[in-house]
């Protein structure tokens, strides 16, 4: 037995003091956003508009290293962080592996997932700001709880735009929300001209990240004192989660390890962005050769068969156009169980480092993410969100190699959350109703179809 114990904790005066700017280490940056009516770089009084000012000069910020986190945010996520970096022995012991297996799990707070580590500080900001309204979206609906959470302990006032066919798959999440104070609304809904124009376009439709998003930006720039929150894709996000990689590298250092991969499933890409980037850091800086892989559905493959293209991040193309791997705004993806990965679009920063070659990335069907999500949870004891559980069969992939090949790689995965929300899932899964669905090249095309002419 190995000296590591199952559960890793830092101390209270190890935890991370400033979020670490990743963009800040690459010599060739993501390119601009663009304003969505000009196609000129976007200006910050134009973002201004749509976040608060404090996110957008974390936005901008490509030269600080490091970014100090504001006191009250340090002792909120005291409430539940550190989170626990987990040695999988049982799970190498099942897969018969001479690889390490370790994982950060940020599932220990009521939302269930990482995206609290964002929702406070924007919330804080919003509220320092002197806003009394936020708009947002939520896929699975991580995000929105946590945004309700924060909103409720800062006592912010919050509309939470839910992907349909997740308030409909999920309705205790949904329950969770309004628990919290914030407001539901099943999108793409009739309360906005967005909303109703999808709704005509696609009748019927289920909804997506995208058309969430364009519902929450036009409320948020109607609605006076108000401002949208977002919960991945943009590289403020991607910043504040940050804490998970530095709480992990932190952790691993104490026994004096260094993974040889780092795995992360990828939807928006901040989790898997804020996983890496202590280690992405190292490697821009030739510190280290470490290999990044980045786990997406193959129902809405955004990096694996998606293009590296300027694009809208929502479809009704009212957000800046990023530089960014897409499916096109006008895909309409799947409506699978890992909501939270149902997205067109990948972060700018992720995305410049995968065209450049610094990230490797796989795409698996759903059926087979479940089978090794149940494996995990039998073994480990924690029944993990789907979005994770992408992660979580790329991990065993490699350890499987590691077996054939007699390599003791050590590997690095994020474990982002719980599925009690996700039982719906899990139970067609279990009944045999589960399917999986591959877009064809013509569906992509479609998508592809939609991106502007920049």
């Amino acid at each position: 037995m190995s000296n590591i114990p199952y559960k890793i904790f830092l101390e209270e005066d190890e935890m991370p003091k400033a979020y670490l700017n990743l963009r800040a280490f690459m010599k060739e940056k993501p390119e601009p956003m663009l304003n969505p009516q000009t196609f000129e770089p976007v200006t910050e009084e134009e973002l201004n508009a749509v976040f608060c000012s404090a996110c957008v000069e974390h936005e901008l910020n490509v030269t600080d290293k490091y970014i100090e986190i504001p006191k009250p945010v340090q002792d909120f996520y005291k409430m539940y962080r550190p989170s626990p970096l987990v040695r999988a022995y049982n799970l190498e012991k099942l897969l018969d592996t001479p690889a390490e297996i370790y994982y950060k799990f940020e599932g220990t707070n009521t939302s269930g997932s990482h995206k609290l580590n964002s929702a406070v500080p924007q919330v804080y900001y919003a509220k320092e700001q002197g806003l009394t309204r936020l708009t947002t979206e939520t896929g699975a609906g991580q995000w929105g709880t946590a945004l309700a959470m924060a909103s409720g302990f800062f006592g912010m006032d919050t509309t939470v735009y839910m992907v349909k066919v997740s308030s409909q798959q999920k309705p205790y999440r949904k329950a969770v929300i309004e628990t919290y104070g914030a407001k539901v609304v099943p999108s793409p809904s009739e309360t906005t001209e967005v909303g109703r124009a999808i709704n005509k376009q696609y009748p019927g439709t289920g909804g997506s990240l995208g058309c969430a998003i364009s519902e929450a930006v036009e409320v948020a720039l109607s609605t006076e004192n108000c401002r949208y929150a977002l919960g991945s894709v943009l590289d403020h996000v991607l910043l504040h989660q940050s804490i998970i990689g530095l709480e992990s590298k932190t952790a691993l250092d104490k026994y004096g390890i260094t993974p040889d991969v780092v795995i992360g499933c990828v939807g928006g890409g901040s989790n898997f962005g804020g996983l890496i980037a202590p280690y992405m850091a190292d490697r821009l800086e030739g510190r280290n050769n470490v290999e990044f892989v980045a786990v997406e559905p193959a129902s809405c493959p955004t990096l694996t068969r998606g293009r590296y293209a300027y694009d809208y991040g929502d479809i009704g193309k009212v957000t800046p156009l990023m530089k960014m791997y897409t499916l096109g705004s006008g895909f309409m993806p799947s409506p699978n169980h890992a909501g939270g990965l149902r997205y067109h679009g990948m972060n700018a920063t992720v995305s410049k480092l995968y065209h450049d070659g610094y990230i490797k990335a796989v795409s698996y069907e759903q059926t087979k993410v479940f089978e090794v999500a149940k494996d995990f949870a039998r073994v480990e004891g924690y029944l993990p969100a789907p979005e994770s559980s992408h992660a979580i069969k790329a991990t065993v992939e490699e350890a499987l190699r590691c077996k054939e090949t007699g390599e003791k790689k050590k590997i690095l995965f994020g474990l982002t959350g719980t599925g009690y929300f996700d039982l719906s899932g899990y139970m067609k899964y279990n009944s045999g109703e589960m399917t999986d669905y591959i877009p064809t090249d013509e569906d992509l095309e479609a998508g592809f179809a939609s991106l502007p002419e920049v």
